[in-house]
């Protein structure tokens, strides 16, 4: 019998069958070390994975269950969104996943002795209403909705068990990710995809203003090589927050025209018309706000970049969205 070596770290995925999660996931796998791959449905482990990959399906609220997913970890990568996305926040149970799963998890990997490191993936609405653009990092946090206030308070709880000397905490706030999703079922439930399924089912694509509102989108692939990147520079990156993005600031309304062009490339038709509509009650005050982010600090510690071009992310996205829907209008 062949045994495994355990001299290799250990890294935890928490929720590793979700789209930011199975990218990581994959990015990962492909690196010599150890990987605990967690989530609520068995995760897909790549064909040509070198890491050794542990498949675990647990329930992560409960605590029992997390502390037997994250046991030995010397890596914890925190990726849990609760079921129904961001929306579903105020929802029951909302509260439970965003906060209450990070504040189990430093209960139980606490070590001042070997502190793991734990990577949280925020988000830079946690801000609020940009005071300017781009974002550099230095804002004041405002919240405005309740996901942001409870991704806030998680990164809070684990940056003051950071500075307790109990955990290595890092905290990457993405802006608006996109792309295709790294295995079957995983496939991006945000704006540009939405839109993407419209166009594609010949349906015309909404705004819910002129336009001119602008995104800082990073494709997934480059938001997998950042938390990747995140684990080779723990020494300079624990302790605090850090800003991920493109540092452009593209017009929403350019986005989807964009996406319109592609699907019309796709399915021979013509491209649908980009519309704006009158917003809907429900619609968040961040909907209609401006989001460029300054990453220059997190590049400079890592070497990271962002590799993927908006037009080719959203030529990819708009392609994997069409194999998914083989009966998309053509």
């Amino acid at each position: 019998m062949t045994t495994e070596p355990t001299d290799r770290p250990l890294v935890a995925v928490l929720g590793a069958t979700g789209f930011v999660g199975s990218a990581v996931l994959a990015a990962l796998a492909g690196r010599d070390l150890r990987l605990r791959a967690v989530a609520r449905r068995p995760a897909a482990v790549p064909d040509d994975a070198r890491a050794q990959v542990e498949v675990v399906t647990a329930d992560l609220t409960d605590p029992d269950a997390l502390a037997a997913s994250v046991k030995d970890a010397d890596v914890v990568i925190h990726l849990l969104l609760c079921e129904g996305g961001w929306r579903a926040s105020a929802e029951p149970g909302g509260e439970r996943v965003n906060v209450g799963v990070m504040r189990d998890l430093l209960d139980v990997v606490a070590n001042p002795g070997r502190p793991p490191l734990v990577v949280y993936a925020g988000t830079t609405g946690q801000v609020g209403a940009p005071p300017r653009e781009p974002l550099d990092g230095s804002e004041p946090d405002r919240p405005l909705t309740v996901y942001d206030e409870q991704k806030l308070t998680a990164e809070r709880l684990l940056l003051a068990a950071s500075e307790a000397g109990l955990v290595r905490g890092v905290s990457l706030r993405l802006p608006t990710v996109y792309g295709e999703g790294t295995v079957p079922g995983t496939a991006d439930r945000g704006v540009v995809a939405a839109m993407a399924r419209r166009a594609l089912a010949g349906e015309e694509i909404t705004l819910w203003h002129d336009g001119t509102v602008r995104r800082d989108l990073v494709h997934i692939a480059d938001v997998a090589a950042a938390f990747a990147a995140t684990l080779d520079h723990p020494a300079e990156l624990a302790g605090r927050a850090w800003l991920v993005g493109t540092g452009r600031g593209d017009a929403l309304g350019d986005v989807f025209r964009a996406v319109a062009r592609h699907a019309a490339a796709r399915t021979g038709s013509p491209a649908v018309p980009v519309v704006s509509v009158q917003p809907p009650a429900h619609a968040p005050e961040t909907d209609f706000l401006s989001v460029t982010v300054d990453s220059t600090p997190f590049r400079s510690v890592t070497g990271w970049r962002p590799l993927v071009g908006l037009d080719e992310g959203l030529e990819r996205t708009v392609a994997a969205l069409g194999d998914a829907v083989p009966h998309a209008r053509r």
